[in-house]
């Protein structure tokens, strides 16, 4: 996994309110080293003005300096419309020093209101980043993006750019010249553009993505990083801005070596998510700067921010050739399915706690009945493989009015996770009533009784979350953390974090709303998640099992996410990719399609076991090694 931290300086750059061709916006920053400094040339955007017969808001480039990166001062403009090809603006520079010269490539504007036919690419010519020299109008068709190389490849300068920026589908691509001339000629380009996908990068998971160059490319020993904008799902209402990398082969930049699998940030803080245009990071330069590499965003069209991270994790993360690690199945699932003579888990076996005691793994189900109630069925298995015992009855049964049927629909008690904490071992479920939203309850069993099946001494249980609430998904940790016990549960869409001084929950003590870990844009948990496994400990810290649920489908996936071992509400580490998800019949075709849902997991011999329900049916075993685990979500 590759973890970026944005600064907490964020946003590092902001229109000068006294400055009236900057006092809206100032976004989509590129920065560059010039000695010591760095320069950075970004849009701004002015105030409404009378400009060209039109009142807007125009944008031209601006410049500021800064010792370290984080700290511009000394705002001035550097580029302002002076062309007929740039008449109505100059937008989004990306600025690359070559052979003593700084080449400025920006977006002209050349119609109002703005078309596909006056956005091209231009270039401005400077020596020292205080005058401009020379500008000249690149590309002849709809394009953005430009920006080239530091340095020649195979002996001609190259650039890379987005052609049909605003006559999607885009296409990325790169171009050589054997001289600057060419880089601003008509004849070049026609030529160039007639053959576009001869030139193509194609950087697309999907028809329905947009991509567009970022940042100009960084030379690093692995190969050329490209820093780009990946819009997943641009052609429909759920577009999602997301910044992404690849590195190309620094003598054949048409071949890509690697790239990251998920999005390296996506809008996530308030100056993310709101402003100009709302719900945007867009990449527009990068640095590799005092071992880390730092990529410079605009933030919702009005602000400039800047992310961070360990650039030789980053690189060890995207280079891995290791395999898509995921668990695997045992041969004789699904190990448990729905006995028909037993009316109590007549229609459906599934979602099971479990826990390792005396020697065995034990066995806590979720049984449905031909009348849609729910009981716990209990086995149990020597190895934690191969099931030894089943209960002819249930082990648990609804018994307060929280959880019998006061309605149509489901009713009863569903989806255990079991915790031994000293002598007791404590159960959190869910409770239905078929009327009112589920909830959480508790209840316990002394550890003897537990494993003698003296099902009756399980204590009177009690609702833990409050009423009217949709609140399930809970787990308690096997130890005090900071002499507190530490509680996780699910209220849509986000799993919850709680401590409590005992889990006594007298004179009205409820859980309580504490979101820790959210879905993600843009990733496969993007739309819902929540705890599947009681946390397990390890010399990295608690590791989580979660399920997540995507935006593209209701497909209930498995990931990891690791938790401090001793602030558990920081979030170390999670999946970039599912490490379980449905690929068997029995896990697409059930009661609810599509689904491998885990309540149980234990450690055994360096693997972690989980007990899981596939498509609320059936029950299946999987396994991983503990070690893969830990290093797929540390980047390794």
């Amino acid at each position: 996994m590759i973890r970026i931290e944005r600064s907490s300086e964020n946003p590092i750059l902001v229109g000068e309110s006294e400055s009236f061709w900057e006092r809206s916006a100032a976004f989509n920053g590129c920065p560059v080293a010039r000695g010591k400094r760095i320069d950075i040339v970004y849009r701004a955007q002015s105030s409404p003005v009378l400009h060209e017969g039109v009142v807007m808001e125009v944008s031209t480039i601006g410049h500021a300096t800064s010792a370290d990166g984080i700290h511009f001062e000394k705002h001035r403009q550097l580029l302002v419309p002076e062309e007929p090809w740039e008449r109505y603006g100059c937008e989004d520079p990306r600025v690359t020093f070559i052979d003593g010269t700084y080449y400025i490539f920006y977006t002209a504007l050349s119609t109002y209101p703005f078309s596909a036919e006056g956005i091209k690419v231009a270039v401005a010519l400077s020596k020292d980043l205080k005058t401009i020299d020379e500008r000249h109008p690149v590309t002849p068709f709809n394009a953005k993006a430009m920006t080239m190389f530091p340095e020649k490849i195979n002996g001609k300068y190259a650039a890379i750019l987005t052609a049909n920026t605003d006559r999607p589908p885009s296409t990325i691509g790169l171009a050589f010249f054997e001289g600057p001339e060419e880089m601003w000629s008509g004849d070049f380009w026609e030529k160039w553009y007639a053959n576009l996908s001869s030139h193509e990068i194609r950087l697309q998971r999907d028809d329905t993505d947009h991509v567009e160059i970022g940042a100009p490319p960084i030379l690093t020993p692995h190969g050329w990083l490209l820093v780009y904008s990946h819009i997943r799902n641009y052609f429909t209402e759920r577009k999602i801005f997301g910044i992404e990398a690849v590195l190309l082969d620094r003598n054949d930049p048409a071949r890509i070596l690697a790239r990251t699998e998920a999005p390296l940030l996506v809008p996530e803080e308030e100056y993310e998510l709101y402003g100009k245009v709302p719900n945007i990071v867009f990449p527009s330069g990068a640095m590799l700067r005092k071992g880390k590499l730092h990529i410079y965003y605009g933030a919702a069209d009005s602000t400039c921010a800047v992310a961070s991270c360990d650039a030789k994790k980053f690189f060890r993360s995207m280079l891995s050739k290791q395999r898509r690690i995921s668990f695997e199945r045992v041969p004789n699932n699904p190990v448990l399915a729905p006995i028909s003579d037993h009316a109590w888990e007549a229609r459906g076996v599934f979602n099971p706690g479990a826990i390792r005691e005396g020697g065995k793994t034990h066995i806590l189900y979720r049984a449905l009945s031909n009348n849609d109630a729910s009981v716990l069925g209990y086995a149990a298995s020597r190895d934690g493989v191969s099931i030894d015992e089943r209960g002819i009855e249930p082990a648990y049964v609804p018994r307060e009015s929280f959880e019998m049927r006061a309605g149509g629909g489901y009713s009863g008690c569903e989806d255990p996770r079991l915790t031994r904490i000293g002598d007791a071992i404590y159960m959190f479920y869910t409770a239905v009533d078929g009327m009112n939203p589920p909830r959480v309850a508790l209840t316990s069993i002394a550890r003897k009784d537990f494993l003698a099946k003296r099902w009756k001494e399980w204590s009177t249980p009690k609702l833990i979350s409050p009423p009217g609430i949709d609140d399930k998904d809970a787990c308690v940790f096997p130890e005090k953390i900071g002499g507190r016990y530490v509680v996780l549960h699910r209220i849509q869409p986000s799993i919850d974090i709680n401590f409590f001084d005992d889990l006594d929950f007298e004179n009205g003590k409820m859980l309580t709303q504490g979101p820790f870990i959210l879905p993600r844009k843009g990733m496969w948990d993007d739309q819902k998640i929540g705890l599947n496994t009681v946390p397990l400990q390890t010399s990295a810290g608690w590791l989580l099992l979660y399920h997540g649920v995507s935006s593209d489908g209701s497909v209930y996936r498995l990931g990891a996410a690791l938790l401090d071992l001793v602030s558990p509400e920081k979030v170390l580490a999670r999946s970039d990719k599912p490490l379980f998800e449905p690929e068997m019949e029995y896990e697409k075709v059930g009661i609810v399609p599509n689904v491998v849902f885990p309540c149980g997991a234990t450690l055994q011999g360096g693997k972690i076991f989980i007990y899981y329900g596939g498509a609320d049916r059936v029950v299946g075993i999987a396994s991983i090694r503990l070690k893969d685990v830990l290093k797929n979500l540390s980047g390794e």
